[in-house]
C-alpha cells in the first residue's frame, strides 16, 4: 500500500484531502452511482509535478483551486481495482492506482465550488466529518482513506 516510489504497473496519480474551516473533508460522489464518494484525485500529466498535477485536479473536478497546501502524505499509497473492473477501466493497462495526496485547506467558499465548470466527475458533494470517509468510500479505497486519516490526523483534530 505505501511505497517510497509509484510501483510498476500502476497508474500514477494524486489525491486531494480538501478541508473546510471546520476540518471536514470534501467528497464528490462520482457520476452514476448512488454511493461512489471519494476526494478529488488524478493523473498526473506528463513532466506534471505532484502539486501541480493536484492543484489541476482540484480545478476541473470541483471547479475551483482556492486552497493552500498544509500537507504531503510521505509515500506514495496505492490501491488495486477490483478484478471484475480493471478490463473496463483504462482497458486494462493498470492493476490500480498509486498517488501522493495532499492535504489541502479550502480559501474559497461553497460558492466557489462547481461540479460542471469542466467535464463533470461528480453530480453531488457535501462536507463530512473526516470518520466518515471510510465509511462512505467504496469498498476498494477503504484502506487508503484510512491511512490517509492516519497520516493527517494531526491536521484533522483526531490526535
Amino acid at each position: 500500500m505505501k511505497s517510497a516510489k509509484p510501483p510498476a504497473g500502476y497508474r500514477r496519480g494524486v489525491g486531494v484531502m480538501l478541508i473546510d474551516d471546520r476540518r471536514r473533508v470534501f467528497v464528490g460522489r462520482r457520476l452514476g452511482t448512488e454511493e461512489g464518494w471519494q476526494m478529488p484525485q488524478g493523473g498526473i500529466d506528463g513532466a506534471e509535478t505532484p502539486h501541480a498535477a493536484a492543484l489541476r485536479e482540484l480545478k476541473e473536478e470541483i471547479g475551483t483551486d482556492k486552497a493552500e497546501f498544509v500537507a504531503e502524505s510521505t509515500h506514495w499509497l496505492s490501491y488495486e481495482f477490483p478484478a471484475a473492473l480493471r478490463p473496463s477501466i483504462w482497458g486494462g493497462r493498470y492493476a490500480g492506482q498509486t498517488q501522493k495526496w495532499f492535504l489541502m485547506r479550502f480559501t474559497g467558499a461553497d460558492a466557489d465550488i462547481d461540479l460542471d465548470a469542466h467535464m463533470p466527475e461528480f453530480d453531488a458533494w457535501k462536507w463530512i466529518a473526516p470518520d466518515e470517509l471510510p465509511v462512505v468510500a467504496i469498498d476498494f479505497k477503504q484502506a487508503l482513506y484510512r491511512a490517509l486519516l492516519e497520516e493527517f490526523a494531526e491536521f484533522l483534530g483526531r490526535r
